[in-house]
């Protein structure tokens, strides 16, 4: 019964094939009456008047237009435009019509036969042949349809001459059950091909499916940051430069931020990447859901966020929305037991106001930053025609830096490092000076942050290094040499051995050598910055911890690295007559510093009552304008062979 059920019903249980063998059947169902009605009406003709008007004229009439009216139906039918139960039910009906139209164009077949003569009679014998032999070739994707029709119309011509006594016709049986047989094969055979054509080809499509899925994944992963699950800077180009298109074409304004988190950074080396990344991922949901309505945030990478800021944004609104995102950035995070606190800086750019292109839009916002981190961290900075002259300005001490001969262009000047209590000069901290014989005197404070933006700041440190070394060769041995480090210096591997082999080569024990780096430095790659001190540190060199106090998590790095000296940031000396609160950081820097073993230094100290206050806490090496401006490196020797000088602190109290 199953078997039975299974060849001679449409099943709706392969969706695919259902589909398939509509779409076919959609096509070859008109051919099929088309040939029911031909083959009809030339029965017809071969009959009319021979047979009666009921079996000549008006059955066939009615079936014909029967079918006719079938044709229309199918010829005018959109097959793409029917679902799949639809088009169930119309293969599921046009198996049913395949039983009732063969056994009524076979009945009437049957009883036209008897009326003809012999060749009216070969006429309906080669009817029901040819007819029969069409009409499974139009139903070939319908298989129970064409079985049904083979047996209807077969079975009864074949048992009908074979019961006859004429050996022709038993003959002509015997060959139509055979044709039948051939011809079921056939339609077995196409079937199962055309049902294995449509399995292949649902396979394939599952794996088109499957590639265009994966493909779709690859590229939403490949647009998105795994960690935060923002969109990430492969995303924000494309993104910035599909906005800039649309704010040109508008002629609205566009405005763009690149977002820093400042002290992430010493939070993720004290407390391990596991925490970090935790902490990255609660300040991007705090920043989207400030961003909600307003911008669209993305991760460029590490600490570093940027947003596109469409809706023609005025200048006001640009800030206000920038201070938002400090705020909840500023707010504390609990992380576990953890509570951890960061802050951020925010640079943006407009368009049309700051850049005609968005590689250019990006870069005034990064810069914007940049000021930002140097100048006014933990606010929201807004790119103006003041940072544009300064882009220029370095843009002209980058060239000049370039092409300059930095051997003879740059010099040294040493500003003493004393003991407030005897006078005693202790080190000589080197600063760098230098001339170029198109821009004149230029001010560290232009040239060093261009080198180190450009990543100059390598070559500037070995000439200055060598110099250094050879005026420190000139002075007593008691005198130290204390010379800075930048981030670039002690964030490269080869940056360590270079700056031991001009050690080596200068002939200076190493033992007189402070190196000072700050906070900023190490934050830079903690990493790799623990690794270069560790080395120098075996060379015999002392480090000392520049500008303490002003940076995030600085505790830590007085746990975690090997420091001689801890230099007090100016920003605490200036008004430590004035501000309890920085006398009170000072007292305690000083008292943790004796804790530890360590030296703590004062930096800044310019008047005599700054003088009074440290030495009321014990902080006796200072330096500043008031014990000395920075000296020329002529004038060193003599500085040094005037020997002790006035206590510090006894000078200040006369």
């Amino acid at each position: 019964m199953s078997l039975a059920r299974k060849l001679f019903t449409v099943s709706g249980d392969n969706v695919e094939l259902v589909r398939a063998q509509y779409a076919a059947f959609s096509k070859q169902i008109p051919l099929l009456y088309f040939i029911l009605i031909t083959n009809s009406l030339a029965i017809c003709y071969a009959f009319h008047g021979v047979a009666p008007n009921y079996l000549s004229l008006y059955l066939p009439g009615a079936l014909c237009l029967f079918c006719a009216a079938r044709f229309v139906f199918w010829i005018s039918h959109d097959a793409e435009c029917v679902g799949d139960e639809r088009a169930l039910r119309l293969l599921q009906q046009a198996n049913r019509l395949a039983i009732v139209l063969s056994f009524l164009f076979t009945a009437w077949a049957l009883s036209l036969y008897h009326y003809g003569d012999a060749y009216a009679r070969g006429q309906v014998a080669f009817y029901i042949a040819i007819t029969v032999i069409g009409c499974i070739f139009c139903l070939m994707h319908v298989r129970s349809a064409a079985l049904l029709v083979a047996l209807v119309v077969n079975v009864p011509f074949i048992l009908y001459f074979l019961l006859e006594d004429q050996a022709n016709l038993r003959a002509m049986a015997v060959n139509i059950a055979l044709v039948t047989v051939a011809m079921l094969a056939v339609l077995f055979a196409y079937y199962r091909d055309f049902s294995n054509l449509v399995e292949s080809r649902k396979s394939l499509m599952h794996k088109q499916d499957e590639t265009q899925r994966l493909s779709d994944e690859n590229l939403r992963l490949a647009n998105l940051d795994s960690l935060t699950e923002l969109a990430n800077r492969r995303n924000f180009f494309g993104a910035l430069d599909e906005a800039f298109t649309a704010a040109k074409l508008s002629r609205r304004r566009l405005a763009i931020g690149v977002v820093d988190l400042d002290g992430f950074k010493p939070v993720n080396d004290t407390h391990g990447h596991l925490v970090g990344d935790r902490l990255l991922v609660e300040a991007a949901r705090r920043m989207e859901l400030c961003c909600e309505g307003v911008a669209r945030l993305y991760r460029l990478g590490g600490d570093e966020f940027a947003l596109i800021v469409a809706g023609d944004p005025s200048d006001r609104a640009i800030i206000d929305f920038g201070r938002r995102l400090i705020a909840v950035i500023r707010a504390p995070f609990y992380l576990g037991e953890l509570d951890v606190r960061i802050g951020s800086s925010v640079g943006f750019a407009v368009f049309p106001d700051s850049a005609d292109t968005p590689p250019r839009l990006y870069e005034r916002a990064d810069y914007a930053l940049y000021y930002a981190k140097r100048h006014k961290r933990g606010e929201a900075i807004l790119f103006s025609q003041e940072h544009e002259e300064q882009i220029r300005k370095y843009g002209v001490i980058e060239l000049a830096l370039n092409s300059a001969d930095l051997e003879s262009e740059l010099s040294m000047v040493f500003q003493p490092i004393v003991d407030a209590r005897t006078g005693r000069t202790l080190a000589l901290e080197a600063l760098a000076r230098w001339t170029s014989p198109s821009l004149g005197e230029v001010s560290p404070a232009n040239f060093i942050p261009v080198a180190e933006r450009s990543g100059f700041i390598r070559r500037l440190t070995k000439v200055l290094l060598r110099k250094a070394l050879a005026a420190a060769n000139d002075w007593p041995e008691q005198v130290r040499l204390s010379f800075n480090l930048s981030a670039h210096d002690i964030s490269a591997a080869d940056g360590v051995l270079q700056i031991i082999d001009i050690i080596h080569r200068s002939g200076v024990d190493p033992r007189r050598i402070d190196f000072e780096i700050t906070e900023t430095t190490i934050a830079h790659d903690f990493d790799q910055a623990c690794e270069t001190i560790r080395a120098l540190k075996a060379l015999g060199v002392g480090i000392s911890l520049d500008d303490f106090g002003a940076g995030y998590s600085s505790l830590s790095h007085v746990r975690n690295l090997p420091l001689d000296k801890i230099k007090i940031d100016r920003s605490f000396v200036v008004d430590i007559t004035t501000n309890e609160i920085s006398y009170n950081v000072v007292k305690a820097l000083q008292s943790l510093s004796a804790d530890i073993g360590v030296t703590c230094v004062a930096e800044g100290v310019e008047r005599p009552e700054q003088v009074l206050a440290l030495a009321s806490i014990g902080c006796n090496i200072a330096q500043g304008y008031y014990f000395s401006r920075p000296i020329a490196e002529p004038e060193v020797a003599a500085y040094l062979l005037a020997g002790e000088r006035e206590p510090g602190y006894r000078r200040a109290a006369e």
